[in-house]
């Protein structure tokens, strides 16, 4: 289920279709496509245009993100068949994340009982740090290390072929919504215990740190490995060993990450 065969009747044009069966929805063909405009604003203004964002399919993303993230990247060769580029072109995956993190946010923010502008705080720092900034930042190095160090195809017909940026943020909007989910969303309904000063407290936090760090990597790795002119793409899997290395250290310390961040979330 979820796989890409040949087209029958594509003969040897390389067409492709996938399977009535796939796990994934799949897009309507009538959306317009972002590679027909490729200018950012395009992208941008169908943020604010609902009607031409595919929410079903993005929720199925989101699910299977959590029980099977490769299905999540077996539509990727199928989409740059057919319009010639590795990222969506679709908002709609980015649009639900940030209406994620405000809830989150505002939820912090009565969790923590605090008022006036320690919301804005808490919004500034769950969206433009957390999400948007340390995103751009992670999906520039990678995709920067990818095309110097990765690729073992660059040319292909005459075509040189790049890992596309967007395609890295992608893969980190991919990557981030479990780690949404352990650390702050499950971490949210255990707050009250997790803020205790206790060991068992103490290794359950740090664990849901560790847990969805390395989920982020494990995700991270998966859509680098999709790229079929990319090779190692299992060094994006090698951060996951210093994060277990730390998760042991701080948690023989005692220092409790949850404390922590609700300390800076209230300063």
């Amino acid at each position: 289920a979820g796989e890409l065969k040949p087209d029958a009747c594509g003969g040897g044009s390389g067409g492709f279709e996938v399977r009535q069966n796939a796990m994934l929805p799949i897009h309507d063909p009538d959306r317009p496509s972002f590679s027909a405009s490729p200018l950012f604003s395009e992208y941008l203004r169908r943020m604010i245009q609902y009607a031409q964002m595919d929410i079903d399919y993005t929720f199925a993303q989101m699910i299977y993100l959590c029980i099977a993230p490769r299905k999540v990247y077996q539509l990727t060769a199928y989409r740059k068949q057919t319009k010639n580029q590795w990222a969506r072109d679709d908002p709609a995956f980015l649009v639900v994340l940030v209406l994620f993190l405000v809830v989150a946010s505002v939820s912090y923010g009565l969790a923590l009982q605090v008022s006036g502008m320690a919301y804005l705080h808490i919004l500034c720092r769950f969206i433009g740090l957390h999400f948007m900034l340390a995103g751009a930042v992670i999906a520039t190095f990678t995709w920067f290390f990818s095309n110097q160090y990765l690729r073992t195809q660059p040319f292909q017909g005459g075509m040189e072929q790049r890992m596309e940026w967007m395609y890295a943020f992608d893969i980190h909007c991919n990557s981030f919504f479990p780690l949404f989910l352990a650390l702050y969303v499950v971490h949210y309904f255990l707050l009250p215990f997790l803020i205790q000063s206790t060991m068992a407290a103490t290794a359950l936090g740090n664990l849901l740190y560790t847990v969805g760090l390395c989920y982020y990597f494990y995700v991270t790795s998966l859509g680098y490995s999709m790229v079929p002119f990319l090779e190692r793409a299992e060094v994006f899997l090698y951060p996951s060993v210093l994060v277990l290395i730390f998760f042991v250290a701080l948690t023989g310390l005692g220092i409790n990450l949850t404390q922590l961040s609700v300390m800076n979330l209230r300063t």
